[in-house]
């Protein structure tokens, strides 16, 4: 039965916004400009969905020999670590972590990296830049820079497509900068790929699962903890996510038969006899030959949540204990 919620309706659209967003990071637009460039020291930032898209682009950015990239949940963030330039990733652009963390630098309490032939403002601390979907938010201050995402807001709590649309828009940044890691397609056709993972069949075994491990290695572990996320958040499930390698030094003492482990990316050498020793399914799409782009996968992953939340009777546009955003009151 196809859902009819809100969450549905914005996954189904990541395809055209994965294609914008690579258009806005495009040098036609001069957008390029504030997109981290090669050499600089750089720590990407956010807060849940946007913590493990910050993971992400800065293990893609480093595999693509671009230079020295952290990725901090904001509340996390080491003030005393000198950086060229922090991108910071709010969806809402009011979080309170985000917007205070942008607050420190302005004040001076985070150092810059001392590249300073490239971009870096003059004040002595690292340039930022924000990625958000709603120009009409604190956000807009508290940045140097901000790209407006407005085409990938969403009406439900749940992130789907803004998440990918602020990942393809900093890939997008990585492609005009030089060539990709081996094997890491690009937006256009990750973007096909997506096509795909909207429309086809989601594989029964993870449909009828009790319990779900996503895996991932390199750039694609911050996806596998996305697609755990989606669905504690959306279908309150049991899910957890691991490095694919460390999976064997411990998690996969929870498979079993009924229990799935779904793999982004690379699959490691002897794995899938392991998962099958113990009765559990492995699912690997990414690894097969005509595979999916790990993102375009994650976009199957977020189907799954709403499949698995409405089979449960929840609404999956409005989870339980949760709200668009985190605004904290001050003590």
């Amino acid at each position: 039965m196809e859902s009819s919620s809100r969450t549905a309706a914005e996954t189904a659209t990541q395809p055209s916004c994965w294609r914008r967003a690579a258009e806005a990071a495009g040098a036609s637009t001069g957008t390029t400009a504030v997109l981290p460039r090669p050499g600089e020291r750089v720590a990407v930032t956010g807060c849940g969905t946007s913590w493990f898209m910050a993971q992400s682009y800065a293990a893609l950015r480093e595999a693509a020999g671009q230079g020295e990239t952290d990725a901090f949940a904001a509340s996390e963030f080491p003030v005393g670590r000198p950086y060229d330039r922090i991108v910071a990733i709010t969806r809402s652009g009011t979080t309170t972590e985000v917007l205070d963390l942008l607050r420190d630098v302005r004040a001076g309490n985070i150092r810059d990296g001392g590249v300073r032939d490239r971009g870096v403002r003059d004040r002595g601390g690292p340039a930022t830049l924000a990625l958000t979907a709603d120009a009409k938010t604190p956000v807009m201050g508290a940045a140097d820079e901000v790209a407006v995402l407005d085409f990938a807001d969403e009406e439900s709590v749940v992130q789907t497509r803004f998440a990918t649309t602020a990942l393809a828009f900093l890939r997008a940044g990585l492609e005009a900068h030089g060539p990709l890691p081996a094997g890491v397609k690009t937006v256009a056709e990750a973007a096909v790929d997506a096509e795909l993972a909207v429309v086809q069949p989601l594989p029964e075994a993870a449909l009828a699962a009790e319990q779900w491990t996503f895996l991932g290695r390199g750039w694609t572990y911050g996806l596998a903890q996305e697609a755990g996320l989606k669905m504690r958040e959306a279908a309150g499930a049991w899910t957890e996510a691991y490095p694919a390698m460390e999976y064997r030094h411990g998690p996969i003492a929870i498979t079993g038969p009924g229990r799935v482990a779904w793999l982004f990316g690379e699959l490691p050498r002897g794995l899938a006899d392991d998962v099958d020793r113990v009765g559990g399914t492995l699912l690997a799409d990414s690894c097969a030959a005509g595979s999916l782009d790990p993102m375009a996968d994650l976009v199957r992953a977020q189907r799954l949540a709403v499949a698995i939340a409405e089979s449960k009777g929840y609404d999956p546009d409005r989870p339980r204990n949760l709200t668009r955003s985190v605004i904290l009151r001050e003590s």
